[in-house]
């Protein structure tokens, strides 16, 4: 059974492993490997909501965790963290847009709204992780 405390590594697990589908995922399309392609980014949006139930369970049950860093460090993480949140609450009609496209077939409306969606998505995976990191492993609170 996984702790409420284990959350925060799961979720960085979870944001890890979307980060890498996503890249595979654009590695793939770029080879015209649209199979591949599709089972990355599907396969990336399932793992993205599973973090975010968990993300939500995990703020019920425990609230806010406060950054403990100081000095010049505590800005980078501040930016880095409402970067994050504004893009990952940004972020979810995007993909579900992105998705329902190229499910649908309408694959040249799917392409022009993945470029921007697919950068977005990466970056909030990429600083969940780094947020994650900072606030537990660099930083922890005493």
């Amino acid at each position: 059974m996984i702790a409420v405390s284990d959350l925060p590594a799961v979720n960085a697990s979870l944001n890890a492993t979307s980060a890498a589908l996503l890249t595979l995922g654009f590695y793939f399309i770029r080879r015209k490997r649209v199979t591949a392609h599709k089972t990355c980014m599907v396969s990336a949006f399932c793992v993205s909501t599973v973090f975010l139930v968990c993300y939500i369970i995990y703020h019920i049950y425990h609230g806010a965790t406060k950054f403990a860093g100081e000095g010049f460090v505590r800005p980078v993480y501040f930016f880095i963290l409402i970067t994050h949140t504004i893009l990952a609450t940004a972020v979810v009609p995007l993909v579900l847009v992105t998705l329902y496209r190229a499910l649908r077939g309408q694959f040249e409306k799917h392409k022009r709204v993945a470029r921007w969606t697919w950068p977005i998505w990466l970056y909030v995976s990429v600083t969940g992780v780094v947020v994650y990191w900072m606030l537990y492993h660099l930083y922890p609170a005493r």
